[in-house]
Parts: structure tokens; sequence; C-alpha cells
């Protein structure tokens, strides 16, 4: 999904499985335990929110301490932005990458981002939050914000188009317009669950993606 340098794939196919990173070292480590932290925090008060002065009050840490892992709030923000792609990836696209191509791929990248999103509601996700800070702001976070939304959509389309290829939907299906109509589904999920506080709405968002399933998928 992803290159160097970019929100990656932190693990490799090898002989049927996943193989974990290896070890990190203590500055690996230290680096990791100050990313968590600010993972949480940008949950709370968005990509924005974040510091190297409120982190380094966090974590304990002096304002030197944090800084010599990131250099700048900018690159604290980015690194923030991929570590948050990265986890994505781990509880939303591997799992979903072990069903069939098709339907049953598409139905379990679906079940488990909405799955991440309803998790998400007390605190806040940061590709959501993330653009509506910097929609309109041209610059380096930005770009990383975008570029890890862009792999994350390129996902669901290529898993639509694998379940046209395989027949679960019409041959007329466009991918583009059927990734539409469900980030648009995850989108209401998020508003009306955390803004509104509106029971119902996983339920609502599920009959939706069979709605859009029912209106795409193969006749007969």
């Amino acid at each position: 999904m992803a290159t160097a340098a970019k929100p990656h794939l932190k693990r490799v196919a090898h002989a049927g499985r996943m193989v974990a990173p290896r070890a990190r070292g203590k500055g690996q480590q230290t680096r990791a335990l100050i990313l968590d932290a600010a993972l949480g925090l940008a949950a709370q008060v968005g990509l924005e929110g974040l510091s190297i002065g409120a982190l380094a009050e966090l974590t304990g840490m002096s304002k030197s301490g944090v800084f010599a892992h990131f250099g700048s709030r900018e690159e604290l923000q980015i690194s923030v932005i991929r570590e948050y792609h990265s986890r994505f990836e781990d509880e939303v696209f591997f799992p979903a990458m072990r069903e069939p191509r098709g339907l049953p791929r598409l139905r379990a990248l679906f079940a488990n981002w909405m799955r991440r999103t309803s998790a998400e509601i007390d605190s806040g996700c940061i590709y959501i939050s993330g653009a509506v800070d910097f929609d309109d702001r041209p610059g380096p976070v930005r770009d990383a914000l975008v570029e890890s939304v862009s792999i994350w959509q390129a996902a669901v389309v290529r898993a639509i188009v694998q379940a046209r290829e395989e027949g679960h939907l019409r041959a007329d299906a466009d991918e583009h317009q059927v990734a539409f109509a469900i980030h648009g589904l995850i989108l209401a999920l998020h508003y009306e669950a955390r803004f509104l506080r509106r029971a119902g709405a996983v339920e609502r968002a599920m009959t939706g993606f069979d709605d859009v399933l029912a209106r795409y998928g193969r006749a007969g």
C-alpha cells in the first residue's frame, strides 16, 4: 500500500505468515512511547492541539528530550499521522486481507472500518478531524494526511474492483462511485454518533452499506 518514507506496511508476508518488525533499540522505544502519548493527545485535541511542550508535560519528559526525537512540531504531527495510519492498517486492512477476494473482503473492510470508527466516538478520528483542521492549509502536514487517506481510499477502490471482477457486483458498477457512497456512510456514522449522540447510528450505517451492495450487486 505504500513505499519508503511514506505511511507503510510494517510487516511483510513470509512463508504464508506475517513477520513482526525487529526488536527496537532504547531510543526507538522511547520514541514509540512518546508517539503513543501523542496519538492519545491528538485524538482528544486534534493535530492542531499537539505541541512539544504539551507532550513533554504529558510524558514527564523535558521539552528538549521530546524535541530530540522529533525536531519540530510539524515533524511530530507528521509522525502521528503515519503512526495512526500504520495502526489503522493493522486493525482494518490486514485482517480483511485474510478474507476471499470480492464481496467477503469488501464486507470485512467496511465492518473493520466501522468498528474502528465506533471505537473512536469518544476520542476522535485523526483522519476526520485532520481534514477539518488542514483542508485549506497547504504544507507538509496536510500532504502527509492526504497521502494516508488516499492510500486507504485506493485500497477500498481496489477491493471494489476485485468484487466486480469476481462477479459480485454489476459489470457497470463504478468503483469510485461505490467507494464514495461507502466513505459517506463512515462520515455520517461519525457525525451522528460523535456530534449528535444519536442512538442507532451503527445500525443505520450497516443498513446503508447493504443498500449500496443491493444497488450495485449483480442482478439475478
